[in-house]
């Protein structure tokens, strides 16, 4: 019993994952990056981020898949626009020097709904590793287009002092909590190909 979950567990090919191989492109106007940030300790502030590029690509095994992601930290919106003024400041955030927050990943493994993503995350001149549990939702065809769309959820949470981002100590928490929706479209096959 033990070997067969062994095999199982260790399994590469991504027939588990029916994902057609290919870049796979984001859907942004299906997709989200949201954040949520203690306040004085008692709340929480929750966030998005409105600007987000990502892909992904599906390769034959799990170790040929790719997810990459680029985020625009000054599309940060919490809801107030002062706040949000104040965030992309010098004093925080400071999207001048730091205007993107980029991920790429480095592994992936997982099973049925399931997975896990290794990645790396950089924020400025800071990259610091980040594991996302993703929740596979499935795969659909839209009857508008055509298209087929799969559709992703991740959470996971990062450390600010980790990235240098320690600003606020005492008013904001350290840990900030990542929720990702994510639709990537299905890439349409070649035309004028030979069979």
């Amino acid at each position: 019993m033990a070997d067969d979950n062994s095999v199982t567990a260790t399994t590469t090919s991504t027939a588990a994952l029916p994902l057609a191989p290919g870049a796979w492109t984001l859907d942004p106007l299906h997709s989200a990056v949201n954040f949520t940030i203690r306040h004085l300790g008692i709340a929480k502030v929750r966030g998005r981020f409105a600007q987000v590029d990502a892909g992904l690509f599906v390769g034959e095994t799990l170790a040929d898949v790719q997810v990459t992601a680029t985020i625009a930290l000054a599309s940060i919106d919490t809801g107030n626009a002062d706040r949000d003024a104040h965030t992309r400041s010098p004093e925080l955030l400071d999207v001048e020097r730091r205007p993107t927050m980029t991920f790429r990943s480095t592994g992936v493994s997982g099973s049925a709904e399931d997975w896990s993503l290794e990645g790396e995350l950089t924020i400025g001149d800071v990259t610091r590793p980040v594991t996302l549990d993703v929740e596979f939702g499935g795969v659909v065809d839209v009857p508008v287009d055509g298209s087929r769309h799969a559709g992703f959820e991740a959470t996971g949470e990062i450390r600010r002092s980790d990235f240098g981002l320690d600003f606020g100590s005492g008013l904001l928490g350290d840990v900030v909590k990542i929720q990702l929706d994510m639709q990537f479209v299905e890439p349409r096959e070649p035309q004028g190909q030979a069979g």
